[in-house]
């Protein structure tokens, strides 16, 4: 019978051999890389439409792009996720490409090597000084932003927020930042308490005829929300993502319904559209909703 040792050592084996089996090949993923921004020349060379493409105008493709891997992420698909990743690859590629034609400008080999570096300068308990040094979670991603403000001379800690992050999306970012250097509430109910506050002073302000104080109000509950789904360990765009979509699924079930009828939802009454609107909840329910 092994004592604790040998348990220790078959444990590390084993957590050794499943490394193995997940980590990629580099020299296949450098080929398949490679491969890729071969294709990209080429079509920078003799695509009229690549040829005519600027990093401005490629702007909107990059944003859709990375909404279409979310979109796989949630439904769940994991050939869509693989595709949609290689169109967001392709945008980095691209952009890279266009730079390299600036006089002051960067390749693709610039990008993965700052990218390399920054890892390797913002994990000094794998790579640096404090290699083999125990860390939670926690203090790894205080240690990064402590790292990044020196790196940035000093900035602020809320100046890696980029401000075309969806509203949603920055509110939460931001209270996340925050946080890690000691700026937050000290559990759920206090953020949810703040929520309450929020909307009693908004309550107040629908009371008035500011339109002004009115939205600011309405913009202090929804950052408040932001916080709170940070507490709940939640994503608050997924989750509103989420609810709109769950929406939609019911408002089209109505529209369906009142469609096998030959009227339009303009010629329902309310009742009838609540009513067929909690028949799509039920139905939604027992799985029979899509």
């Amino acid at each position: 019978m092994d004592g604790g040792g040998g348990w220790e050592l078959r444990r590390a084996i084993s957590r050794a051999v499943a490394r193995i089996e997940v980590d990629v090949d580099s020299q296949a993923a450098g080929k398949a890389f490679s491969e890729l921004c071969d294709v990209m020349d080429r079509l920078r060379r003799e695509c009229p439409w690549d040829r005519a493409q600027t990093v401005q105008m490629l702007k909107p493709y990059l944003l859709e792009e990375t909404y279409e891997v979310l979109h796989a992420m949630d439904s769940g698909d994991v050939k869509a996720h693989r595709e949609e990743l290689g169109d967001l690859v392709f945008q980095v590629v691209f952009h890279a490409r266009l730079r390299q034609e600036e006089p002051d400008g960067f390749n693709v080999v610039d990008v993965c090597h700052g990218i390399r570096d920054k890892l390797i300068r913002r994990h000094p308990h794998i790579w640096g000084a404090e290699q083999g040094v125990e860390k939670s979670q926690e203090r790894v991603l205080a240690d990064w932003e402590t790292l990044k403000r020196k790196e940035r001379g000093g900035a602020s800690v809320l100046s890696g927020v980029p401000p075309t992050l969806p509203a949603l999306a920055r509110a939460q970012r931001t209270g996340e930042k925050a946080a890690r250097v000691g700026f937050d509430w000290e559990n759920a109910q206090q953020v949810l308490d703040k929520v309450k506050e929020e909307i009693a002073e908004l309550e107040e302000a629908m009371a008035g005829s500011d339109g002004n104080h009115q939205r600011e109000e309405l913009g202090d509950v929804l950052f408040a929300l932001a916080q709170l789904a940070r507490f709940m360990k939640t994503n608050a765009e997924d989750a509103l993502r989420e609810s709109t979509e769950k929406f939609a699924r019911r408002f089209r079930h109505v529209e369906s319904a009142l469609a096998a009828q030959g009227r339009t939802t303009e010629k329902a009454s309310m009742d009838e559209l609540n009513a067929l609107w909690d028949d799509a909840k039920r139905a939604e329910k027992e799985g029979h909703l899509s």
